[in-house]
């Protein structure tokens, strides 16, 4: 969806792309969300005001149909219109030979029952069990009619209300697919741009990924175990003291790039290297691997008892080749690390370039028993890798259930944990790589060859159906300490996210430049100017809601995470938010960072 100049878009316009947002945000956290059901398209129909029929359905969700956007979504609603009360009264007036209002029993389960979009019976029985539009054996259709068009505005009314009256909501983009249009749009923050941080309290906000289906096979899903020990990976010299974790950067159904979050203890006050990398798969020696030039980054939060505790402490704000990288003085204590990608370079791809072929992940032996393929076999000793945190060549419990989370939502149990010794091969009490293979080939078995579950894995973990890792970036971080052995343990934070982005934002505004809009003496613009990143943030003061357009054109050899060159943003009253991250497109030219911010309206 275009974004029109407030002098341009009529009022109807307006209201209509309102009620589209209110809608698909009633039923989707973000409106780069698929409707992925014909289940979904009906609700979010009818929370946009619409009543939709069986036949309707049928029309738009047509045989094959996987997912519809949000861009689909306002076709539809520009094409079927809100039933009015006139229109059904005069479907039911034809058979009112009376013409007092009431109709039989019968003669509503003629019209229900048969023509186009029929009704079940249990449909039928609902509606004449309905005391208020059935009195005396007849059917007070006059009833039905208004009860049926004030249930339709009363689920367009609660969509809109639930829009208006949350912050977070409001500053959801238009359009499902930005990369399609050429004209500025208003977009959500896709990647890390996070509900934005006000400046009154705010509710505790919970992300998480977006829940998948469960569709690991019972007997696995019955392995897994809370969460246990911790994980800490360590060396040391006579001249520092070293310990490395890895992690992955993943990009959810919408956009949102999320990871582990790490916890540091540092016994003494010491100075200290941090270090973090996009890190190479040995899997990988003959093929591409396209996440190693994906920018990343740590923030050090000090640890507190609660998140208004946390205090920003440093970031990595230097580079080395791939190595993003701060060197200083760490007092005695714990912190959290929070990994960070702009996704200027991890991004979702265009329907355009998603492969139409798959590569076969099981297949028959001669004898006719069922084996993983080479492929596949390569493609899960990347995830192994990438999962086994502490880089030991074993799966902690830990450490796997960090994989069954995401894939199914569900943990393994200790005692179940135990009984995978029978099953598979384990060295102290730990999953060995050929263990995970075995593991992977019993739900392949259980199921008869079914990849479905297969799929559900390596899809979670970014790769595509041609078994290229695309929308993940595996990392490893680094820390050195002078003085004293640094312990560092993975975390799976539920806020975490949000404590990233306060970070981020504060990072902004400690370390970048400030400036006032023209015009506008309360809407101000932070930009940091790092020598690998620049990102921006922009903070109203007032109590109005504003819309700011970002015009990239002038920027030279640079990229946007909002991927567009020219955008509008609207920023709710008393609040601030990230604006944009960019990068040069290529790190082998030189680039020049020349945005212009204007307020478009103020209401």
């Amino acid at each position: 969806m275009s974004y029109l100049d407030s002098s341009e878009a009529t009022d109807e316009e307006e209201t209509f792309y309102m009620q589209c947002r209110a809608a698909y945000l009633s039923v989707f956290k973000s409106s780069l969300t698929n409707i992925s059901s014909k289940q979904e398209l009906c609700r979010v129909l009818q929370l946009a005001g619409r009543n939709p029929s069986q036949a309707t359905l049928d029309k738009y969700w047509k045989p094959g149909t996987s997912h519809m956007n949000f861009d689909d979504f306002c076709d539809i609603l520009k094409s079927e219109w809100k039933t009015e009360n006139s229109e059904l009264m005069g479907v039911f007036r034809k058979l009112d030979a009376n013409g007092d209002g009431y109709i039989s029993h019968s003669k509503v389960e003629q019209l229900l029952s048969t023509g186009g979009d029929k009704m079940t019976s249990r449909e039928l029985k609902a509606i004449l069990s309905l005391s208020e539009i059935n009195k005396d054996g007849k059917f007070n259709y006059v009833e039905f009619c208004r009860h049926l068009v004030s249930t339709v505005e009363k689920c367009q009314m609660a969509s809109l209300v639930k829009l208006q009256s949350d912050a977070k909501l409001k500053k959801q983009n238009f359009g499902s697919n930005p990369d399609s249009s050429p004209k500025p749009s208003v977009i959500s923050s896709a990647t890390l741009l996070q509900p934005p941080e006000t400046t009154s309290p705010d509710p505790d906000v919970t992300t998480r990924k977006d829940s998948r289906p469960s569709s690991r096979p019972s007997s696995a899903r019955s392995r897994r175990s809370s969460l246990s020990n911790s994980i800490t990976a360590t060396s040391s010299t006579s001249k520092s003291h070293h310990s490395f974790m890895k992690g992955c950067f993943f990009l959810d159904m919408d956009g949102t790039i999320n990871s582990l979050q790490y916890q540091l203890h540092l016994p003494q006050t010491s100075n200290v290297t941090l270090s973090i990398r996009p890190m190479s798969l040995d899997q990988r020696a003959d093929k591409p691997s396209p996440w190693m030039n994906v920018d990343t980054a740590l923030f050090v939060m000090s640890a507190g008892d609660t998140e208004e505790d946390l205090t920003l402490m440093c970031f990595t704000d230097t580079k080395d080749k791939e190595k993003y990288c701060w060197k200083g003085e760490l007092k005695a204590g714990m912190y959290y690390l929070l990994p960070f990608s702009s996704g200027c370079r991890l991004k979702k791809r265009s329907q355009k370039n998603v492969p139409t072929k798959s590569i076969d992940l099981v297949y028959k032996t001669d004898t006719g028993e069922l084996d993983l393929t080479r492929a596949f076999r390569e493609t899960l000793s990347e995830i192994f890798d990438i999962i086994d945190l502490d880089g030991n060549g074993l799966l902690s419990l830990e450490e796997y259930n960090f994989l069954e989370l995401m894939v199914s939502g569900e943990e393994c149990k200790m005692g179940a944990w135990a009984s995978c010794k029978e099953n598979f091969d384990m060295r102290k009490n730990q999953l060995t790589k050929q263990g995970f293979m075995e593991l992977n080939l019993m739900e392949a078995t259980e199921k008869d060859g079914d990849s479905d579950d297969l799929w559900t894995l390596v899809e979670t973990m970014g790769y595509n159906r041609m078994l290229e890792l695309v929308e993940a970036c595996p990392f490893q971080i680094d820390i050195d300490c002078e003085s004293t052995q640094p312990s560092l343990q993975p975390l799976k934070m539920d806020s975490g996210l949000k404590i990233l982005n306060q970070a981020l934002m504060k990072s902004i505004t400690l370390e970048g430049a400030v400036k006032q809009l023209k015009g506008q003496d309360n809407v101000l613009i932070y930009t940091y100017k790092g020598e690998h990143r620049v990102s921006s943030l922009i903070i109203n003061k007032s109590n109005q809601k504003v819309t700011v357009r970002v015009n990239n054109k002038h920027n030279i050899n640079c990229c946007s995470s909002r991927g567009l060159s020219v955008f509008a943003i609207e920023v709710p009253a008393r609040t601030k938010m990230v604006c944009q991250h960019v990068l040069p497109t290529s790190d082998k030219q030189d680039w020049t960072y020349n945005c212009a911010e204007t307020v478009l309206s103020s209401k």
